[in-house]
């Protein structure tokens, strides 16, 4: 059975050379000084090591993660570049959220940043003295621990960050590591908000659910995984258009959970590694649904894999994703499926057949 448990229980700094010279320019609704770096001459991102999160705000700029080279802000057509320099806690930004006041927060390897519209600071206040307290708020955000892994001493234990819009407390896991692995809880995915009222947690070695009253906890006991089988390490999770929730992970594929049984969805299709003489489906860091209901799988070494309802189809450099490994995958507000990938580093939109580079 599902455990329940009661409540109580970059750094590279981006500087482009064009015939004009640096540029520092306005950053909409506010001016930031502090070396913001704008390229005018091209609509391609210049991130190297790939595009880890995305988000369209709502004033309709378009904000783009990177794995260690900062953030950039795409406005009226060009990009201003934002690394440790100009107020970002780390340069790797996992993930990109905006708040009911329109506050941009990003969460990077190592604590979190804000941009008002004028300028990006990073974010110091915490509560630590209510880490039991667990209860879930309408707009409630939710970010991973300060430390790139484990937990800091202010923390004391794994657990997650919860800003309900006026202050961030930590909260702890009701989970208790196993002798000899100390750290198999740090949150390693966005969070998902599910339909039925739950919000998931994905975590290194497990699924953490909380609905406001109890947890639902999905580890490798749960699921009868072990050293022979292959264990979690999840990288992403994702509820779809029917209530599903999509677990992805580095080594053991994808699980899929539909509130009472978890399917082993990458031997279903037969495309572990032992089973396949081609591209698997064993190594997943990023999951997705576009517009007309199909499940998408961004891979480290294969590119993307979509999944129709009956069929499996893999996404490489023939169809124009020229990225192996997929960070990210996003429907953008008009309905487009975004992927942002590494080697080469891009964002790549789906035109119905193939992929063309977007940014």
């Amino acid at each position: 059975m599902i455990k329940y448990f009661p409540i109580y229980t970059l750094f590279l700094i981006l500087v482009f050379h064009t015939s004009c010279g640096q540029n520092q320019t306005n950053v909409p609704h506010g001016n930031i000084s502090k070396g913001v770096q704008t390229k005018t001459d091209s609509k391609l991102l210049k991130y190297t090591t790939g595009v880890r999160s995305i988000l369209e705000d709502s004033k309709g700029n378009i904000w783009f993660g990177s794995y260690n080279e900062g953030v950039c802000l795409l406005h009226s057509g060009e990009f201003q570049y934002f690394t440790t320099e100009n107020g970002l806690s780390n340069n790797q930004v996992r993930s990109i959220y905006e708040d009911k006041n329109g506050i941009i927060w990003f969460e990077c390897g190592r604590g979190l940043s804000t941009y008002d519209g004028k300028e990006i600071t990073t974010y110091r206040e915490r509560n630590y003295k209510a880490k039991n307290e667990w209860k879930i708020n309408e707009s409630d955000l939710w970010f991973k621990g300060d430390e790139t892994s484990g937990y800091n001493k202010l923390e004391g234990y794994a657990g997650v960050y919860q800003y309900d819009g006026r202050q961030l407390s930590y909260r702890t896991f009701p989970v208790t590591p196993k002798l000899g692995n100390e750290f198999p809880y740090p949150v390693s995915t966005p969070f998902v908000k599910s339909k039925n009222g739950t919000v998931w947690f994905g975590t290194y070695g497990a699924v953490i659910g909380y609905n406001g009253s109890d947890f639902k906890i999905l580890d490798n006991e749960y699921l009868g995984l072990n050293a022979e089988t292959g264990s979690l390490h999840v990288r992403s999770i994702m509820e779809d258009s029917k209530g599903n929730l999509w677990i992805g992970n580095n080594g053991i594929g994808v699980l899929k959970y539909d509130g009472k049984k978890v399917i082993d969805f990458t031997a279903q299709q037969k495309l572990k590694k032992e089973d396949t003489k081609g591209n698997s489906l064993d190594r997943i860091f990023s999951i997705g649904e576009d517009s007309s209901g199909n499940i998408w799988f961004g891979t480290v070494e294969f590119g993307a894999w979509r999944y129709d309802g009956n069929s499996m189809k893999n996404f490489t450099k023939e169809d124009g994703l020229e990225s192996k490994h997929i960070w990210f995958i996003y429907k953008s507000k008009q309905g487009e499926l975004w992927l942002g990938g590494k080697e080469p580093s891009g964002v790549y939109r789906f035109n119905g057949n193939t992929f063309e580079r977007k940014y």
